[in-house]
């Protein structure tokens, strides 16, 4: 884990407290044998570490010393346990007794309490913090500077992520488990099924976050275009099995588990995946460990108060925690030692835990914490989309080795883009050519509205879309008025434009302008520049096909608006190029969303 144990020089506080509980045990025998040994050992304690703490039989002097600690929902009972017993033992610091409360708190809550950074509950204050992860930790000290919390360097428990399968599930399963085929990193094919990955709100959990961090480094970090890509795919298909709790992630599992529909995969701590076990005995999990090492919750023990006294009864706490039979008990509710031990009742071997603890991959740093926050969080935003597909008459045209039409071969690699799109998209759809409705080159098919309302033609809207889609016939004479069409879409979305959503047009042709009705270039251009609002960005986003396309209107267009163009022979490529389109918005959609 990287964390450390042992003695600590500075407070002396592991064997002085064996050492002070043997004395009174001997104390209450009677003797001056006991009592000399007693007051040596006090004595020893203050000469070497200068900080005087002992046992008072019959109580402590003055007021005592409150200590609040602040423990991520999962450990509290376990840590309640020791600070029960704690308390019944009278540890003092300068005669005052230490009295510990422990109370449960998610450890996003006191992160967020603490900085500002995001969405928190309740009160967050105390002197003594143990998150789930070093995550935290680091958060805060990079929001709101090094002293606001000290990180004792002490782990009180460790719990690596693993992968839940249902049982018949992960013993059919022959493939290694792998944080790089986790999820998908392509644009979806015809017919392809997979898992169904839950995962808590990376916002919210270390474990979210993590496993996205872990999915991001298996596929390069999304640092180049192809890597981009890969995330934006990755992040679509977390966010569509994504859950804002641990119990709302337990409850999907189950009831997937039971039912006939894709074969769910839980991202989970060893000690949740056990306590979903124990809860859930009718739909088991297995677990299984990701084949490149995972990441390991290390629970620091981190304190928060500059106050002398409070910081040294804290020491002698944190001690408390560290000591076998506090240990005991944490691994007895599934928490592994720091250095990895288990025990073998509380994570079993034939649910697939195993006494090994997996290799520990590093703790993503707080740059990558920030970009991934960032991204999850934009795509997290809704999303209005209006499409745009060319039916002039040059779509009757072949492509080459596949029998198709360009039109057969856009509108059926379109749908499988736009499947990338979650129910809550809200997304419209129109063709375009020259003349298609009295004077207007492009025609409304679908208004924009969400997937998942209901449909004008079917149960639908995004059945409607599907089905219109395949329904679309190209114009035989028609020409291909580009222009017009992206000025009437932009003015549309900008009407109509949803300040809590991206607002983006998508364009599908397969030709240049060539209205020589309607406006050129440079009128396009300015009545853009004319009519955009900074603060309501509108980003047009083409993907032009097909020979003889000059890309750079299209380009010029997507410089004025912040989205982009692409350019293609194969309209095949669609699929994947919609990925590279939608990776845009990780750059240009800064202020929506962020973390």
């Amino acid at each position: 884990m990287g964390r450390h144990r042992g003695n600590h020089a500075d407070d002396g506080d592991a064997d002085r407290r064996g050492a002070e509980g043997r004395s009174r045990r001997r104390r209450r025998r009677g003797g001056a044998v006991a009592a000399l040994s007693s007051a040596a050992a006090i004595i020893l304690a203050v000469g070497l570490t200068g900080t005087y703490i002992f046992l008072n039989q019959s109580g402590c002097g003055g007021k005592d010393i409150a200590l609040d600690v602040a423990v991520s929902p999962e450990l509290t009972t376990a840590v309640q346990g020791v600070a029960q017993q704690f308390n019944e033992q009278d540890y003092a610091v300068d005669g005052q007794c230490v009295r510990v409360s422990a109370r449960g708190i998610e450890s996003a809550d006191v992160a967020y309490g603490i900085t500002g950074g995001g969405p928190t509950m309740g009160d967050t204050d105390s002197q003594v913090w143990i998150p789930d992860s070093s995550l935290w930790v680091n958060f805060v000290q990079e929001n709101s500077g090094e002293g606001v919390v000290s990180d004792t360097g002490t782990s009180v428990a460790a719990s690596p992520l693993v992968l839940a399968q249902p049982e018949e599930v992960a013993e059919k399963d022959d493939e290694e488990a792998s944080w790089e085929t986790l999820v998908p990193t392509s644009a979806p094919t015809e017919g392809e099924s997979g898992s169904d990955v839950r995962l808590v709100d990376p916002v919210r959990s270390s474990a979210g976050l993590a496993t996205l961090a872990l999915i991001s480094d298996a596929i390069g970090g999304g640092e180049d275009d192809e890597g981009q890509a890969q995330l934006v795919a990755a992040i679509q298909a977390l966010q569509e099995g994504a859950t804002p709790s641990e119990e709302a992630a337990f409850e999907a599992f189950s009831e997937q588990s039971a039912g006939d529909g894709a074969a769910p995969v839980l991202v989970l701590s060893e000690q949740a995946a056990a306590r979903y076990n124990r809860d859930h005995a009718d739909t088991p999990a297995r677990v299984r460990y990701p084949d490149t090492g995972s990441y390991t919750l290390d629970y620091p023990y981190v304190t928060r108060t500059d106050d002398p006294l409070t910081t040294r009864a804290a020491q002698v706490f944190r001690s408390a925690l560290e000591e076998d039979a506090a240990q005991k008990r944490f691994q007895r509710e599934g928490f592994r030692t720091p250095d990895g031990a288990i025990d073998g009742e509380a994570l079993p071997e034939e649910q697939g835990f195993q006494a090994d603890i997996p290799e520990n991959l590093p703790t993503p740093n707080n740059e990558s914490v920030e970009r991934l926050t960032k991204a999850w969080n934009q795509f997290k935003l809704g999303t209005r989309l209006l499409t745009i597909v060319d039916v002039s008459g040059s779509m009757l045209e072949e492509v080459p080795g596949t029998g198709m039409s360009r039109m057969q071969v856009t509108t059926a690699a379109a749908e499988q883009g736009l499947s990338l799109f979650n129910d809550s998209t809200e997304l419209g759809l129109w063709e375009f050519s020259t003349g298609l409705d009295g004077d207007l080159d492009h025609r409304e098919l679908l208004p924009i509205q969400e997937l998942a309302g209901e449909g004008a033609d079917s149960a639908t809207h995004q059945q409607d879309v599907a089905a219109r889609l395949g329904g679309m016939e190209p114009v035989p004479d028609g020409n291909t008025g580009l222009y017009d069409t992206y000025l009437a879409a932009y003015r549309e979305m900008a009407s109509s434009y949803k300040s809590d959503k991206v607002n983006a047009i998508l364009m599908l042709t397969d030709g240049n302008n060539d209205d020589p009705d309607g406006i050129d270039l440079d009128q396009l251009a300015s009545t853009i520049e004319e009519e955009s609002n900074p603060h309501h960005p509108i980003p047009v986003f083409t993907i032009a096909f097909g020979p003889g396309i000059d890309l750079e209107p299209m380009e010029q267009v997507a410089e004025l608006t912040g989205g982009e163009a692409y350019k293609t022979e194969n309209p095949a490529e669609i699929g994947d190029i919609f990925l590279q389109a939608f990776s845009q918005r990780l750059e240009n959609q800064e202020g929506q969303g962020g973390a």
